[in-house]
């Protein structure tokens, strides 16, 4: 990916060094959490919680999370620092992808169970209330979340600024100016093969949140509440995000300009979020699944750990296909003015023709541009 020259006269915006001070500072709660339990503290630890037991399997995640909230640190500095636009895009891209995807479900889910809390009397925090056996205690939450919600917001504002100067121009443009071309029929058979993976997870989700109990544990049915039916609520959402982000690239613009003057941006940014919380989450839950000891009632049941993989799978599709989608732009120089767009056919004089970054013979000598 190339380098655009920062432009001037916009409104001015929050300086970078604020949004990357709220971003560190929203890291230490956290962090100094997890130090004290790594240092064999229990605080905020109910007494018969079953974290008391897990011992090393304990301590491994929470070294863990340590390890990936610490990557949110240097994320921050690696978009507001100078060496920062020296990094090459994938190496952002990938750890930005993951943190994307982990932190929006929280932002948009832990709101919405504050509020069903304020209602019903519950918790609001995703624990199963805060008696002695809870898994933390309910500040913990609180704490926790608000935490990442904050890192969520000030990181992502960061990422956005980063990213329109730097790669701005792939992304510019209406969706309906998007072109037919050889390049999207891939795209299209991937959001083909996206749309039906997801009807399993998609369906689940809808099913859970709208109290349905199929494929679940005995021990979680018995204590399921508001809170977890709204998180399943969420995963839904962020599927069917991803499923029209990703069908709006593959089956925007062309003759018809489908899509009209929808911004490019907003299914690139549906598809980057939820294929981001479909992957990221999926491989979570998955993780914790096949670290729990056997025997444990509560494990997972096998469509659960199947609908952790397909989403996990459809994510990382989508993320392919928008992978392909930005380096084909930037080979093509898409929103500079010199060459031709996502997917559209140039023929050259010398008989050589171009599409979507690539090069065959074949076309008349001296056709024009066409597509």
């Amino acid at each position: 990916m190339t380098t655009t020259p920062l432009r001037t006269g916009r409104t001015p915006r929050l300086p970078a060094a604020v949004l990357r001070a709220v971003t560190l500072a929203a890291c230490a709660p956290y962090l100094a959490l997890k130090a004290v339990w790594l240092g064999g503290g229990h605080l905020g630890i109910p007494a018969a919680s079953p974290l008391r037991r897990d011992g090393g399997t304990l301590m491994a995640f929470n070294g863990l999370t340590v390890l990936m909230d610490a990557a949110v640190i240097v994320l921050a500095f690696l978009l507001t620092r100078p060496w920062g636009r020296r990094v090459p895009g994938w190496l952002l891209a990938v750890p930005m992808w993951c943190a994307t995807g982990l932190l929006a479900p929280i932002a948009v889910v832990f709101p919405v169970q504050a509020v069903g809390a304020a209602f019903t009397g519950g918790t609001g925090t995703g624990a199963h209330g805060g008696g002695a056996d809870a898994l933390v205690a309910p500040w913990v939450w609180t704490v926790v979340y608000t935490g990442f919600i904050v890192q969520g917001l000030a990181l992502g504002a960061l990422f956005v600024r980063y990213a329109r100067e730097r790669w701005g121009h792939l992304w510019r443009g209406p969706l309906g100016a998007l072109p037919d071309g050889p390049a999207r029929s891939a795209a299209r058979l991937t959001a083909g093969a996206v749309a039906v993976l997801a009807l399993l997870p998609a369906s689940l989700y809808v099913w859970w949140a709208a109290g349905g109990t199929a494929g679940l544990p005995a021990v979680r049915i018995a204590a399921r509440t508001l809170d977890d039916r709204l998180t399943d609520a969420g995963f839904a959402l962020f599927t069917l995000v991803t499923v029209a982000g990703a069908g709006l690239l593959a089956y925007g613009g062309g003759a018809r300009r489908r899509g009209g003057r929808l911004p490019l941006l907003v299914p690139l940014a549906a598809a980057w979020t939820g294929s981001g919380a479909l992957a990221g989450w999926g491989g979570w839950l998955l993780l914790t699944a096949l670290a729990a000891p056997v025997g444990d009632p509560s494990l997972p049941t096998a469509l659960m750990n199947l609908t952790y993989a397909v989403q996990m799978i459809v994510g990382t599709l989508v993320a392919a296909a928008g992978a392909h989608f930005f380096t084909v732009r930037a080979a093509d120089g898409t929103g500079r003015g010199d060459g031709p767009a996502y997917g559209e056919v140039t023929v050259r004089a010398d008989g050589m023709t171009r599409t979507g970054g690539a090069e065959r013979t074949g076309g008349a000598p001296g056709a024009v541009r066409c597509g």
